[in-house]
């Protein structure tokens, strides 16, 4: 069964990852933000993130589509698009 999350709420949820998980200042996160130069997460981090959001989801995002994530907004473009 597929739940339906509105854009906001995926990001929120992004945002609340970020912040508690990896001690980011709210702040600091916009849909422009770069999770890698901007936030300094590296690619252990960003699997820890994928994996946080798939419990969130119900849904696995694939490797190719992983590889391509770089900001805030290709992570809940990525999610959206699982849904």
């Amino acid at each position: 069964m597929s739940k339906n999350f509105t854009r906001e709420d995926i990001m929120n949820k992004l945002t609340e990852i970020l912040v508690d998980d990896f001690e980011i200042e709210k702040s600091l996160i916009k849909a422009e933000t770069n999770l890698f130069e901007d936030l300094e997460l590296d690619s252990i981090d960003a699997v820890d993130m994928a994996v946080k959001l798939q419990y969130f989801t119900d849904k696995k995002i694939s490797p190719e589509n992983f590889k391509k994530i770089r900001t805030v907004d290709d992570v809940v473009n990525a999610v959206e698009e699982l849904l």
